[in-house]
């Protein structure tokens, strides 16, 4: 039901009218795609051919660090645990990036982590991809089949590291969801790997190649992404405070030039996210948002509302614009189980749909007896 519901969020936003766009143009960035995406409401502010066809290259190793945090929280393998390293993962291509892992020494999963994600280890990918599946190949089938679960549409992997293969393709969209769900899926796990700016292992020191994390101290992640045929691509994520909480941005800059311009287009995107846009918080997590009427249950109201904040983003100094509207499922016939989907929240802006969430039951109904639900199918016939 949690997966379901989850899936519905995601299925269910919505990028920022064409109205809000004309309102607010988006800077000029030097990319051949880009999405900022607002991580505390899961919106597209901004975006500029999301969905082009593109060469992820190491970007491919945010899913393999996806895969390798689900396969630590289920206790399929543990941070503290050695593996062996094999011939396969040791002879990657030599002309890339490395954390230069040895065979017959192992090595342990928190090493691996730091090194596919300090280092962009294309071995250190390998061999987390052998730790969790038990071949290469075999992960990849996991990481296309987590791509769909995830709902990315535009994406196919082949290999663990993002080296260059035909097979290997995403879209700014998609990689947008991925970083959010990641971030969100596992804040622990990415508050201990993507902010370390280098890491030393079999004696050598590696910097992280994302320069935003010397910077911009705001900047806590995530990749970058890099071959010739590619380009230089930089996911950044920032978090900054706003009265109550804090703020979270993803920006995605995919195929620029050099290293410069990633760093600096991705600094550019989100400055003016941060400057020219809110995040508005419409509701709290268990705050219920209507009585609504039950039928043949044990009361007669349920308390409906979200599992989650609920933040909606707007242009600056605009929040009265936001209308939320809700439509039921109606009529609500118990037995109604927590969390179960019980109707929408339609979310306007200046008349224009920005998103749609479903709306859950925050408690659970039991039937009523048997004279009850009687009674209340004969007041439904007469309804």
């Amino acid at each position: 039901m949690i997966k379901q519901f989850i899936a519905g969020i995601a299925a269910a936003v919505f990028s920022l009218s064409a109205a809000m766009a004309q309102m607010l143009p988006p800077p000029s960035v030097a990319a051949k795609s880009w999405v900022l995406l607002d991580a505390n409401s899961d919106q597209i502010i901004a975006a500029q051919d999301a969905d082009l066809r593109i060469e992820p290259a190491s970007l491919v190793k945010l899913m393999t660090a996806y895969l390798t945090f689900e396969a630590i929280r289920d206790k399929k393998l543990d941070v503290n645990q050695s593996v062996n390293v094999s011939v396969n993962a040791w002879k990657v291509d030599p002309s890339s990036s490395k954390m230069f892992i040895e065979p017959n020494k192992p090595v342990t999963i928190n090493n691996l982590l730091y090194g596919l994600i300090t280092d962009s280890g294309n071995d250190a990918a390998v061999a987390l991809a052998e730790a969790v599946a038990g071949t290469e190949d075999a992960f990849v089938v996991l990481m296309n089949r987590e791509a769909e679960r995830l709902g990315m549409k535009a994406t196919s992997y082949s290999n663990a590291h993002g080296l260059p293969s035909s097979e290997n393709y995403s879209s700014a969209r998609d990689l947008s969801e991925l970083c959010y769900r990641l971030i969100t899926d596992f804040p622990d796990f990415y508050k201990t790997y993507y902010s370390v700016k280098k890491f030393t292992y079999n004696n050598i020191t590696q910097p992280n190649r994302n320069r935003l994390l010397w910077l911009d101290p705001t900047v806590d992640g995530m990749k970058t992404g890099h071959t010739s045929s590619a380009g230089f691509s930089l996911i950044t994520s920032a978090k900054r405070p706003i009265p109550g909480g804090e703020r979270r941005l993803i920006a995605i800059v995919i195929g620029t030039t050099s290293d410069q311009v990633r760093t600096q287009e991705n600094q550019k995107l989100l400055n003016w996210g941060f400057q020219n846009f809110d995040a508005v918080k419409l509701y709290t997590k268990g705050q219920a948002i209507d009585n609504s009427d039950v039928w043949k249950g044990s009361q007669g109201k349920v308390k409906v509302g979200f599992n989650h904040d609920v933040y909606v983003t707007v242009p600056r100094g605009s929040a009265a614009k936001i209308k939320p509207v809700l439509t039921r499922n109606d009529p609500l016939i118990a037995p109604i189980a927590q969390n179960s989907k019980v109707g929408t929240l339609k979310i306007t802006f200046d008349g224009a749909t920005i998103s749609e969430l479903p709306v859950v039951a925050l408690e659970q109904i039991n039937q009523a007896s048997v004279f009850g639900r009687a009674w209340d199918s004969l007041r439904l016939m007469l309804k």
